[in-house]
């Protein structure tokens, strides 16, 4: 196997234009793959943390059926006190879990005392707020975002809301909303914040306490709409996932059907829809990488078969096996590769160290500046070099199976 390839090497460097031109393309192939890979996985990271640890959480536990009308922010769909007991014990006890927010969600209209609009409303705990979703507190364009947040009677308002009704920090409003019973119930709020909006220019959330929600509403018991949970690694979320959605199964209703329902975060945004047209691009330029290299290699060892035609002749003829020479074709082909697939590697982690260098940032939504992380991970690696490789090898089957059924009289005849 080392004669073998040694003289692979030799009749690789024999033709070293040729050689140089396709592990090129081999190399160019491997980096664009690579350096896109590593670009768009930072994108796509960058997305989902900002709308994970802006407002969503990366996992949510709703009360069954919640989530179905969720855009009517239902009050009769609320978790009940001992559910909140059963949930908060299944949380404190699964491993990856980093931490939770207990919300209280409903819709109302803020009025300036001048100008009425209607708000999406989130009653929340903020020291576990900021714990869950931790890029909450950078979202404060105005007002103070250090501790202690949000107090009882404080408002934060979303920007583009703040910005139509020209109320600034310090400003004083009034929430009106209808609670369960259909009694309509106001109170008096003091803007502590405007936020920067992650959803866009539709985004109507503000946040109040928990405390003044559930006075609002006058609630007789202490009911959440939701929880959102926090990982301590993204990467787990199906792991724990698993895990919380087999605990709380197990919690039934008199009829024996699941009282809660867990989601993840792709199922709450419609940007999950932008994260799987990056790994449909990314596959897609997988496919290219695969096709470049299928036909340099085929292009080459086709023509090398040519112009060695006489030699593989003689090699028949003093005795060399079929499967020999098969070999010494696999063999130059996966070099190709080999050296193709190094150089590329090494170039793409030189572009992704000076990407990181010289720090690009993008634009998500409202938010800008946000700052891309270009990575190579060890799994990219693995595999653009294993499809680099295996059509190398595949691309040189075809034409090492010729050269190997070369009759070696017809082969000594060639010119």
């Amino acid at each position: 196997m080392g004669r073998v390839f040694s003289l692979a090497v030799r009749n690789l460097y024999r033709y070293r234009r040729r050689t140089l031109l396709t592990a090129l393309l081999i190399t160019v192939g491997v980096v664009a793959v690579l350096v896109f890979v590593s670009v768009s996985g930072a994108f796509k990271a960058t997305m989902i943390g900002s709308i994970t640890d802006s407002m969503l959480g990366h996992l949510q536990i709703h009360r069954r059926g919640y989530v179905a009308s969720i855009d009517n922010l239902p009050l009769n769909l609320q978790i009940s006190p001992k559910g909140m007991k059963d949930i908060t014990s299944t949380l404190d006890s699964t491993p990856g879990v980093a931490a939770y927010s207990p919300r209280v969600k409903f819709g109302g209209m803020y009025s300036d005392f001048q100008e009425t609009t209607s708000i999406r409303v989130n009653g929340i705990l903020p020291d576990k707020e900021a714990a869950t979703c931790v890029a909450m507190p950078s979202r404060i364009v105005e007002g103070s975002g250090e501790p202690p947040y949000l107090q009882r009677g404080e408002i934060w308002l979303p920007e583009l809301l703040a910005k139509g009704l020209k109320v600034k920090v310090g400003d004083s409003g009034v929430i009106v909303a209808t609670n369960l019973d259909g009694a309509v119930n106001g109170m008096t709020f003091e803007v502590a914040g405007i936020l920067e909006s992650v959803t866009g220019p539709g985004g109507r959330d503000a946040y109040i306490h928990l405390d003044d929600a559930r006075e609002l509403l006058r609630m007789e018991m202490q009911e959440i709409s939701e929880i959102a949970i926090r990982l301590e690694r993204l990467e787990d979320l199906s792991e724990v996932q698993e895990r919380l959605a087999a605990a709380l199964g197990g919690i039934k209703n008199k009829e024996g059907k699941p009282v809660f329902e867990l989601h993840d975060w792709t199922k709450l945004s419609p940007f999950s829809n932008i994260a799987r047209s990056i790994d449909l691009v990314t596959m897609f330029m997988q496919i290219v990488l695969i096709s470049v290299v299928l036909v340099a290699i085929l292009n080459v060892m086709m023509m090398a078969v040519f112009e060695r035609m006489r030699e593989i002749g003689t090699m028949a003829a003093i005795g060399t096996q079929p499967s020999t020479i098969l070999g010494l074709f696999l063999a130059e082909g996966l070099c190709l590769g080999l050296f193709g697939t190094a150089v590329g590697v090494t170039v793409s982690f030189a572009i992704t160290h000076v990407m990181r260098a010289i720090g690009l940032t993008m634009t998500f939504g409202r938010q800008t500046e946000l700052i891309l992380v270009p990575v190579i991970s060890g799994a990219d690696l693995a595999l653009v070099a294993a499809l680099a490789l295996g059509a190398s090898v595949f691309a040189t089957l075809q034409p090492a199976l010729k050269a190997s059924r070369l009759d070696p009289i017809e082969a000594l005849r060639h010119v």
